[in-house]
């Protein structure tokens, strides 16, 4: 690859990380290729710093991120979690893991965030080092994550706005669409709730003049009103969260 034009970097998105190159490499397809533009390197047995000589031929003279093919640690095969801890530090999940998502909307994959700590755990050093993990999901009837390969994105913390996600602009995903109808929810309680109040204010300044008159007299209690936002899921995409924490 050395008659490669000058300018020329390895970009990918987001998606066609997933659906392209970690999917080929689950398939076992065009593996020479793949190995020429991201490795098969078990990057938790190194230090960061020393990734990106290892990198493939197209990403080695880039400066910003380097991608790596993981295989699946022996540990994981029988049933532990994966070990991410070099000679010199570990690597820390930050966040809760997400979902990738495909320019028609659709979810093939997850991916968690990591940043690189030095020293030991938990009294570490954070560094400007971090990594984004992805594991891709096969669809069939029932989807399931695979293990076998996970595909990283190292790179150093710079400051500048990534746009790493380059979906398509308009595409509302599942999350953004859960995320307005709680906004709703939340919202519609609050009126409820704030209306129940009212009505509780007026009724009590009313048993108080009721209660004051010679005339009449009051005596009784107040029903209870339990506001409760609805806690139903919104998103059809069936999936246990709890499956996809593979620290």
């Amino acid at each position: 690859m050395e008659d490669l034009p000058p300018g020329f970097r390895f970009y990918p998105t987001e998606e066609e990380l997933v659906s392209f190159y970690l999917r080929m490499k689950l398939q076992g397809k065009r593996l020479q290729e793949l190995n020429r533009v991201i490795p098969d390197v078990n990057i938790y047995e190194l230090e960061p710093w020393h990734l990106p000589r290892l990198s493939g031929e197209v990403c080695r003279r880039d400066t910003e991120q380097w991608f790596f093919f993981i295989p699946r640690q022996a540990r994981e095969v029988q049933g532990g979690r994966p070990s991410r801890t070099t000679g010199s530090g570990y690597w820390k999940a930050t966040g809760s893991p997400s979902y990738v998502y495909s320019s028609d909307n659709r979810v093939i994959g997850v991916k968690k965030t990591m940043v690189f700590y030095n020293g030991k755990a938990p009294a570490g050093r954070k560094t400007k080092w971090k990594m984004q993990e992805y594991r891709a999901i096969e669809a069939d009837a029932t989807p399931k994550l695979r293990h076998e390969f996970s595909l990283s994105r190292v790179y150093v913390i710079s400051g500048s706005f990534r746009a790493f996600d380059r979906r398509p602009l308009g595409t509302v995903t599942r999350e953004e669409t859960s995320q307005q109808v709680r906004r709703q929810h939340a919202a519609a309680a609050a009126a409820a709730a704030a209306a129940v109040s009212s009505d509780h204010v007026q009724d009590t300044q009313m048993m108080e003049k009721r209660s004051s008159s010679p005339e009449c007299s009051y005596s009784g209690g107040y029903d209870h009103v339990h506001l409760q936002a609805s806690s139903a899921p919104i998103d059809d995409f069936l999936w246990d969260w709890g499956q996809l924490d593979w620290l």
